[in-house]
């Protein structure tokens, strides 16, 4: 008997280093929406860890992602095992659609209740907020979006296409959702000539070189910006600001699961919190401390949303932004 034990405990152990090693080796592909710098950083750190997983990489915006994914579905041939997007409406719909893996098993002691499933299928892993950059050479400094919308602002602005930003299509349905805002915001930006452009980086260029003097614009890229001596500033406008969570999360398909669940828990470690910190980002996780340029205290306003309410009208919001500011 004591024998069989002994057999027992080793064949435990055996499997235990098995999956160990399973979770440390082979391939990965990612798709993801983080700019490529901040791809490449996350990657690279992962796999400093987990030094023999190899791990390919496919950027894009989400909305273009998720088109990507939808095609790779229909014929039956999903290529990634993580997506790293910016949006959970888009993870909302993947879960409806019996697309993601559960992580039942992540850690999540820290987090704040909605940043994360709680059936634990996507796990937010940063804080994003859009507000409203400025080149400083602006006569005007707005204060909040009404000031968007006032006509001194005609052929000023820049901003990113929900068609193609899962951050901008996020604000859009928040936004449309608003009685203070509503599409009479997007109707006044229409009567000011604002440009939707293809993504945040236009945006941040436009504002930078000063062909447009105001931007609607994710904070990090202004701040970071303007840390590094860019002419940009920006503003938490006093109604309030749309987020993103940039959540993470394993398809059903995945043909690696034990190192995608690995690089889940690399992300929600303080080793990656401060990772994203690093790059710019305001962490997900109470207990690690902001980015250098977001002061001690400050208290950002984030708009609360319905996600499933949000899932049921993104389309046909995207669908009347187009008819408004073209394709």
């Amino acid at each position: 008997m004591r024998g069989l034990l002994k057999g027992a405990a080793a064949l435990a152990l055996m499997l235990s280093l098995t999956g160990t090693a399973l979770a440390q080796s082979g391939r990965l592909v990612l798709y993801t929406s983080q700019p490529e710098r901040d791809a490449q950083q996350t990657v690279d750190a992962f796999r400093k860890a987990n030094p023999n997983v190899q791990v390919e990489i496919f950027r894009s915006g989400t909305t273009e992602i998720m088109s990507k994914l939808a095609a790779e579905f229909a014929a039956g041939a999903p290529r990634p095992d993580l997506l790293l997007i910016a949006d959970a409406v888009s993870m909302e719909q993947l879960k409806a659609d019996n697309r993601l893996e559960a992580h039942a098993g992540a850690k999540v002691e820290g987090f704040q209740p909605g940043s994360f499933d709680t059936e634990r299928f996507y796990f937010g892993t940063k804080l994003i907020t859009t507000g409203i950059a400025y080149n400083t050479a602006a006569k005007v400094k707005p204060e909040s979006w009404a000031d968007l919308m006032k006509p001194e602002f005609k052929g000023q602005i820049s901003m990113p296409s929900p068609l193609y930003s899962g951050a901008a299509a996020i604000m859009l349905s928040t936004f449309a959702d608003r009685s203070d805002l509503g599409w009479a915001f997007f109707d006044a930006l229409r009567a000011n000539d604002a440009a939707a452009v293809r993504g945040n980086g236009a945006v941040l260029r436009s504002v930078a070189t000063g062909e447009k003097a105001y931007g609607v614009l994710v904070d990090f890229m202004a701040l970071n910006a303007k840390e590094k001596g860019s002419p940009i500033a920006f503003v938490f406008p006093k109604e309030g600001v749309p987020a993103v969570t940039e959540p993470v999360a394993m398809l059903r398909t995945s043909q690696n699961k034990d190192a995608a669940r690995a690089f889940i828990d690399f992300l929600l470690s303080d080793e990656g919190q401060r990772l994203a910190v690093s790059q710019g980002y305001v962490p997900a996780k109470t207990g690690i401390k902001g980015p250098s340029w977001l002061p001690e205290g400050t208290r950002i306003n984030v708009m609360q949303k319905d996600l499933k309410a949000v899932l049921k009208r993104t389309e046909a919001d995207k669908k009347q932004f187009a008819d408004k500011f073209g394709s």
